[in-house]
């Protein structure tokens, strides 16, 4: 029967996560994550019956701790922010410029999972509620803040950011990958143009859809950036 010492999983799915990054899935064992927790050997088999759960148990670690982070930058970004309406450019761009720089090893590790998931069905299935819960978060956080989006936005954005965030994560320096900020821009633009054309048909406006503020909801409501 699987151990259920709370600390302990959580010194093991913290260090898979750690070897991820570090060595690829495939330095990811019971045996490595016991030598990086400082944990006995045996230890993983006790919470992990194979290396499958062990990866699945780093995808479902990595969710909880990115709903921790972004119920914090909210909870910043309404304290900061509450004296103006949120600009949703500027929101991702920050959002990128964090997630690609403080936060590079957790999308480093998220990368990992998501390559291995095409071969493991219930890694797929992991994978795919962290995304999925990260997707409904972003949906809550507009709805609270008011930002007023094509229905067909939201998902755009998330895909968009998600292209965006692997070619900031995993280029050399010298790349020249433009900057988050820029990057930013340039997704929040083309997502809006796209999606308001969609909704107008053929019939395009004279008007260009802007980047700038987004109009806040009476209730007062602040903004996140949309996350992966």
């Amino acid at each position: 029967m699987p151990r259920t010492n709370p600390a302990r999983r959580r010194a093991l799915t913290d260090a898979a996560i750690s070897l991820l990054v570090s060595d690829g899935v495939h330095g990811l064992t019971h045996r490595s994550a016991e030598r990086a927790a400082g944990l006995p050997a045996g230890t993983a088999s006790n919470y992990f019956r194979n290396r499958e759960e062990l990866l699945v148990a780093a995808a479902e670690r990595i969710l909880e701790l990115h709903l921790e982070e972004m119920d914090r930058v909210n909870t910043d970004a309404v304290r900061e922010g509450a004296d103006r309406a949120p600009d949703l450019a500027e929101l991702i761009g920050i959002s990128l410029e964090t997630a690609s720089s403080s936060l590079r090893d957790r999308y480093l590790a998220i990368f990992e999972l998501v390559l291995e998931s095409r071969r493991r069905p219930a890694l797929a299935t992991a994978m795919s509620r962290l995304a999925g819960g990260a997707a409904a978060f972003t949906g809550d956080q507009h709805a609270l803040l008011g930002l007023d989006l094509p229905p067909r936005a939201a998902p755009m954005l998330i895909t968009l950011y998600g292209a965006a965030l692997f070619a900031l994560v995993t280029s050399p320096s010298d790349a020249g990958v433009p900057s988050a900020h820029e990057l930013a821009r340039a997704l929040v633009a083309g997502t809006l143009a796209t999606t308001v054309d969609a909704g107008r048909g053929t019939d395009r406006g004279p008007e260009e859809p802007s980047t700038g503020p987004v109009e806040r909801r009476a209730d007062g409501g602040d903004g996140v950036s949309p996350t992966v």
